[in-house]
């Protein structure tokens, strides 16, 4: 990875990233009740877990936010490893029939090994945003935020340039915000001003589309929207990965045969959150009223 201007980095060379792993699902046609887990550093994953739940509404889910151990994206890629790997054994305890991994981070340095550990599909947050931005940009200058861990894991650069080898991509990341996600301080004078300090690097190089590499990053939407300009498209991994759950679990035979009653999902937390239950009822839309805390 090679410097482009200060906070940002760019890389024009390819890999590709991995394919999902073959689950322990059914045939095709087979119903199974079997819940999908989702876990994330905290509150984040439930951008994800939104659009999942708008593209699976018969499907039951299982979300663990680890916000004992918050955040991920400073933590070495041997301690996210761990960390993801407790995650998974969790929930893979709980009967899953298929994962999210709902963090960039966690999707950047621990993917490959969750899917070689685990008997049931794994499928990270990278691929499917990268190839959308692929998809979208017309000046071939794609911009990347994202915590400091996937940043260096140069992971979406490798992913985007796998699908369109011919464009440059600019990468930044973005620290805090995560935790001015977590404080819910989504449309805050502060958080306006910390975005136009980590995007105007972006705005210099003349990006079309940025990929918001983070799952908490969406929270945010409004102000990076607004520092980005309209002329800017916003690539949501989080309706990225759920169109690829919603298309694995009918390929492989994993849907639920209550395809149109809504579930709710059932919440653990590693650490309580005085934030958690209001801002997920927000982004859910609905009231979250009981989340269990865990040891894991």
């Amino acid at each position: 990875m090679s410097e482009g201007g200060p906070g940002i980095f760019s890389r024009t060379g390819g890999g590709g990233p991995g394919l999902p792993a073959e689950g322990s699902g059914e045939a095709r046609g087979c119903s199974d009740g079997r819940p999908v887990g989702v876990f994330d550093s905290g509150v984040g994953g439930l951008t994800v877990l939104k659009q999942l739940l708008l593209r699976l509404p018969g499907e039951r889910m299982l979300y663990l936010g680890d916000t004992a151990r918050l955040p991920y994206g400073t933590k070495s890629r041997e301690t996210v490893e761990k960390y993801s790997l407790q995650n998974a054994s969790f929930l893979v305890e709980k009967g899953i029939k298929c994962l999210v991994v709902a963090c960039n981070t966690a999707s950047s340095l621990a993917l490959e090994t969750l899917r070689r550990s685990l008997p049931i599909p794994v499928l990270g947050v990278i691929e499917p945003g990268a190839r959308r931005a692929a998809q979208l940009t017309r000046t071939g200058k794609i911009g990347v935020i994202g915590t400091v861990a996937t940043v260096r894991s140069g992971a979406y650069e490798r992913a985007i340039l796998s699908f369109a080898n011919n464009v440059k991509v600019f990468s930044v990341p973005c620290p805090l915000f995560v935790p001015l996600a977590e404080e819910g301080w989504i449309d805050e004078d502060v958080t306006y001003q910390v975005a136009r300090r980590y995007l105007g690097p972006l705005l210099e190089k003349g990006v079309d589309v940025l990929v918001l590499g983070c799952t908490h990053y969406p929270l945010l939407k409004t102000v990076i929207g607004g520092v980005m300009g309209s002329g800017v498209v916003l690539v949501d991994s989080a309706e990225e990965v759920a169109a690829m759950a919603r298309d694995l679990l009918h390929e492989k035979g994993l849907m639920s045969t209550n395809s149109r009653e809504a579930v709710r999902p059932v919440f653990y937390m590693t650490d309580h959150s005085p934030h958690f239950v209001d801002l997920a009822s927000k982004i859910l839309g609905v009231p979250v009223t009981k989340v269990e805390h865990v040891d894991i």
